[in-house]
Order: C-alpha cells, then sequence, then structure tokens
C-alpha cells in the first residue's frame, strides 16, 4: 500500500481551553502553512444561525465615514444578530467580507485586528474577501455575512 499523494487534514482543537467535541473544529491540512486571522476551513455539528450582509450602521441607520469604524459597528451588528439566535463568536465557522477598497482594507489590517478580537475575541473561524465595485447602501465600505453553528 502506498502512502496517500496530496496534504492529510488535520483537525485542531478551536480553543485552547475547549476540549468540548460539539464546538467548531478548525479544519488544516498538514503541511500547509498556518493561517494569520483566519482558518482554511471549519467543522461542527448543530443549529446554524446566519446573518445577511451585514453593514455598519447604528440603531438610527447612520453610517460612519471611516472604514475601521464601520468594520467595528458591522462586528457589532453581528454580535447582536447572533445572540438574538443563541450564538456567540465562538460558534462563528464562516465569515464573508465585502468591501469596496481592497487597499483600504489592507493599510488597515492592525487596527482591524485589534477590533476584530475586541468584539470576537481570538476566534478566527474560515473567511473571504472579496472586493465589489459598491454596496446597495452607497457610503458602506463593508458588509459582512456570518455564519455560525450553535452546538446541540
Amino acid at each position: 500500500m502506498t502512502a496517500p499523494k496530496g496534504p492529510t487534514l488535520n483537525v485542531v482543537s478551536h480553543s485552547n481551553t475547549d476540549t468540548s467535541t460539539s464546538a467548531p473544529q478548525v479544519l488544516q491540512p498538514s503541511g500547509w502553512p498556518m493561517p494569520k486571522g483566519y482558518a482554511n476551513g471549519m467543522a461542527a455539528d448543530g443549529r446554524l444561525v446566519m446573518t445577511g450582509g451585514v453593514i455598519g450602521w447604528d440603531t438610527q441607520g447612520h453610517l460612519a465615514s471611516d472604514f475601521v469604524a464601520q468594520v467595528r459597528q458591522t462586528l457589532a451588528n453581528i454580535a447582536e444578530i447572533l445572540a438574538e439566535g443563541g450564538a456567540k463568536p465562538e460558534h462563528l465557522v464562516r465569515l464573508t467580507w465585502y468591501v469596496v477598497d481592497i487597499e483600504e482594507y489592507l493599510a488597515s489590517l492592525k487596527e482591524l485586528g485589534r477590533v476584530y478580537r475586541e468584539t470576537f475575541g481570538a476566534h478566527y473561524p474560515a473567511m473571504a474577501l472579496v472586493q465589489v465595485v459598491r454596496l446597495v447602501e452607497k457610503e458602506a465600505r463593508v458588509e459582512i455575512e456570518a455564519t455560525a453553528v450553535v452546538p446541540r
């Protein structure tokens, strides 16, 4: 018998303190470099909680003009939606970010990391980042979709 070709899959514990099999697990193919600030894949079993595209408006429908401030409010809005569904940030398995200016995103990485950790902690689900021409709300700089899995 020969060894399989290609990478094998490692399941990495969601956190150092949570060894529960019902917590989302990071999927990291062996031999792949460790991603920074996201996971390559996630596995989870439970009830799905999903958001639509969420933007950074406040309860009055106002958007900050600053990109990082919009991200901060967007993440806070997602956290509120998750809570309505009985989910917490550690239940997140996927985030899809839509930005109107990828250079603005890249120039803000350090601040974005800090804002992300303030809201969601050090839990990094699978993520995708897509640059778009514009969002439905003309002043919006970012829109994020989230998927969480609440353990049974």
